[in-house]
């Protein structure tokens, strides 16, 4: 709490965009992420739910927030949106900046237990734990603490799926854009996960969704998943119908394949809408 800085802050829709640093104990370094808080909360005085973005490989906390169009979406639903960053920066690993899709911006949203990545390379205790509990404390004039809500896009949407399962009623709504489902399968997930977790196949099911997903005891989740045709990572990456093919009656998936979409921004931006409407009625009905 007392490491909290503002960076900055816009006018929007009504609301304030505000950018934060803090210093991470759970990744030993500072940690920079955005938020939007809506006018029903800095106007209207009223506590509202909190809906969180995880970004993909390469992403910073300031590409969804910047990119998506989202912020229409949030003032007008009244959700107060979280968007941290994708790993720790500025570690001094040696070779942490060598590839783009391993080390910087590439967290996957697991902890590591592989040397040198296992002291800073804990995002999946920094964003469930640390920062879940900072936004819940630092922001509790604005925020309904008890209900949240998970959205996120190809690593980011692994990490939403992944966080929302290894954790029961923490988030009470899910969906995602062109997630990495079985990245165990996958070239990126199989390279991030053999670097940060080494070639122990069962750390490797803690952090697949398709794994997990057939364990889930939470209360029902209706997942919502938009994915182009014509994005390139698809059939190395990404494997949808592994995850939706899951049998789980506290599971239920909406997947829908939109034609000549890829793997962008362009394609998050088409359908954000419909994602902070799926958010909205399952958060909303809390208040």
């Amino acid at each position: 709490m007392d490491s909290l800085k503002e960076l900055s802050k816009s006018r929007s829709f009504d609301g304030n965009v505000i950018r934060y640093s803090h210093e991470s104990k759970e990744l030993g370094c500072e940690m920079k992420f955005h938020i939007y808080v809506p006018p029903a909360a800095l106007t209207q005085q009223k506590k509202v739910p909190v809906l969180w973005f995880l970004a993909g490989i390469t992403s910073t906390d300031e590409n969804f927030i910047i990119k998506s169009g989202a912020i229409r979406y949030a003032s007008k639903e009244g959700l107060l949106l979280v968007c941290p960053d994708t790993s720790p920066r500025g570690c001094k690993i040696a070779g942490e900046d060598d590839s783009w899709d391993f080390g910087t911006g590439a967290g996957f949203y697991l902890d590591a237990t592989q040397e040198p990545w296992s002291k800073n390379y804990r995002m999946y205790s920094y964003v469930s734990k640390e920062l879940f509990q900072l936004v819940n404390s630092a922001f509790a004039n604005w925020v309904q603490t008890d209900n949240h809500g998970m959205m996120g896009h190809s690593m980011g949407g692994c990490g939403a799926l992944n966080l929302t399962f290894k954790n029961p009623g923490q988030y009470k709504s899910l969906s995602v854009f062109a997630p990495i489902c079985d990245p165990s399968n996958g070239k990126l997930g199989a390279k991030c996960f053999k670097g940060y977790l080494g070639d122990n196949q069962d750390l490797w099911n803690q952090y697949n969704p398709s794994h997990l997903a057939k364990s889930y005891q939470g209360e029902k989740l209706d997942i919502l998943i938009d994915q182009g045709t014509a994005d390139e990572f698809l059939n190395t990456d990404l494997f949808p119908e592994t995850l939706t093919k899951v049998q789980n009656p506290n599971l239920s998936f909406t997947l829908r394949y939109h034609e000549g979409y890829p793997h962008n921004y362009f394609f998050i931006s088409t359908f954000v809408e419909d994602h902070f409407n799926h958010h909205s009625s399952k958060l909303n009905k809390f208040c």
